[in-house]
């Protein structure tokens, strides 16, 4: 059995049957890591005597029969949680030697679950960007064509889920980060609603937008860690105090009946015609599993760009106010005042997307400038989440490509951030309106490049989603086919 590429199921079957150890599971990938990522660049820190000791421990859980669906489970972490004792970088220069002191929610979560944590996954730098080409440590690169990126800022969780080197990983979605990255690597990405995982101990990018989620190989595997990830948290004061239903019984739920919109604004002038023939071939699928078709619109989908763009950096700038060469992050060496401190230690420290992203959303919050753009920017924030509303009166799912085009070669859309920006021109909308949302692979192009299909529920809807994505994968086999 290839262990490399079993499913998360599968590995937990094999490891409550004593067949296979945790430290065995641990350890082959471990070894994967060591001969595969130097050439992906997917971690930026492992931590093999941590994953070992964890692995000891879970194999004595294993023993007395105390194991969860998680026991054993080798996973990696976006290296935006913090985990207490282990180097978190953001992906920056300002945050390359910060070993935080507490432990994030999510990840406090799942190690009391079982599960063993390899390391930590690249990412575009503080989680911005489309490509995983922003990162300090450099850009990940696409198992399926190296010349490629994985697409960002999860590239990094996608592309060691993609390639073997874990069970699967970790990833946050602020305007698309976990679908498209799943899209362009043939694996399946999850965002949940805003507030259903708790955002404490997340790095913050954009706090109305971030959300965190699963990157797995399969639909029943992202429910195993949602169900593991989800909960009201006293810590978080976004978080959602709502019931946490058995998202793998929920699988079985039929698809006969069930009403699928299709936003006619998703299938314009710019969706390249492989992802066009994977999408319709994927809604085949689903009304040969008995579910209906119907067309429909959002019409405040065209100002999604724009309004991402001016509330995501606002918030930005915000955020990363706190990075000022004192308490903690990057500081410059020699500095001749206060002044030359701040200005050299952030400039040293952020990478040019951040820099750029920081100036916008200082910009739409200056005095003459908030009313024109950041008012008005959250009032079509509101059009947009109550189209998602009206078109829900109607349909139990809406379906669109997760991605305009499947994955494009590192440092072509370096030169033009717009073009940048446009690779999640079908992902935004949905977190705008604070929905869950899932990427599923649905064909490949004619360069054998993964194909992405989104589906996209009501709030608190996961388990709804992810009964119709597995679904899908029942009769579909997209989802088990592995790069070379």
């Amino acid at each position: 059995m290839d262990l490399s590429h079993i499913s998360l199921t599968d590995a937990a079957e094999l490891l409550r049957s004593r067949s296979l150890s945790a430290v065995e599971l641990t350890r082959h990938f471990l070894n994967r890591i060591e001969t595969t990522d130097p050439t992906l660049n997917a971690f930026i820190t492992v931590d093999a005597a941590g994953a070992l000791a964890a692995a000891e421990a879970a194999d004595l859980r294993l023993a007395q029969g105390q194991a969860t669906p998680l026991t054993g489970i080798p996973l990696a972490i976006k290296d935006l949680f913090c985990t207490q004792g282990l180097r978190t970088t953001c992906a920056s220069k300002m945050l390359q030697h910060f070993v935080p002191p507490y432990e994030s929610t999510v990840t406090r979560r799942l190690k009391a679950a079982g599960a063993v944590v390899l390391g930590k996954t690249n990412m575009d730098e503080f989680a911005m960007g489309s490509s995983n080409e922003t990162s300090f440590f450099g850009p990940v690169r696409n198992p399926w064509d190296h010349d490629r990126t994985p697409g960002g800022s999860s590239g990094g969780s996608a592309a060691a889920t993609a390639a073997g080197l874990c069970l699967a990983a970790i990833g946050t979605d602020t305007g698309g980060s976990i679908r498209q990255p799943a899209a362009l690597t043939g694996t399946t990405g999850l965002k949940p609603t805003y507030g259903r995982v708790s955002r404490y101990g997340m790095i913050a990018f954009a706090s109305s937008l971030d959300q965190a989620g699963p990157m797995t190989r399969s639909v029943a595997d992202a429910a195993t860690l949602l169900q593991a990830m989800a909960g009201h948290d006293p810590l978080d004061s976004t978080s959602i105090d709502a019931p946490v239903p058995d998202y793998q019984s929920g699988l079985t739920t039929s698809m006969r009946g069930m009403r699928i919109g299709i936003p006619a604004e998703y299938f314009a002038d710019g969706l390249a015609d492989s992802v066009r023939r994977g999408v319709e071939q994927a809604m085949e699928t689903f009304r040969s599993l008995g579910a209906q078709c119907l067309s429909l619109s959002l019409p405040s989908t065209a100002y999604a760009i724009p309004t991402y763009y001016i509330i995501a950096p606002a918030e930005a700038s915000s955020n990363l106010a706190r990075y000022d060469g004192i308490r903690f992050g990057h500081r410059c060496a020699d500095p001749q005042d206060l002044q030359e401190m701040y200005a050299r230690s952030r400039s040293e420290g952020f990478g040019a997307e951040v820099k750029r992203r920081i100036m916008l959303g200082t910009y739409v919050l200056s005095s003459g400038y908030y009313d024109a753009y950041y008012r008005k920017a959250q009032k079509v924030r509101r059009l947009i989440a109550d189209d998602f509303q009206s078109a829900f009166t109607q349909v139990d799912l809406l379906l669109t490509p997760t991605t305009p085009e499947t994955a494009f070669r590192i440092g072509e859309k370096n030169s033009d951030p717009v073009q940048m920006y446009l690779s999640d021109i079908f992902t935004i909308n949905v977190n705008l309106a604070g929905l869950p949302g899932l990427s599923l692979p649905c064909g490949f192009d004619e360069n054998n490049l993964p194909v992405g299909v989104q589906l996209i529920g009501r709030p608190l809807q996961e388990a709804t989603l992810l009964a119709a994505g597995h679904a899908f994968q029942q009769v579909t086999d997209w989802h088990l086919r592995r790069p070379s």
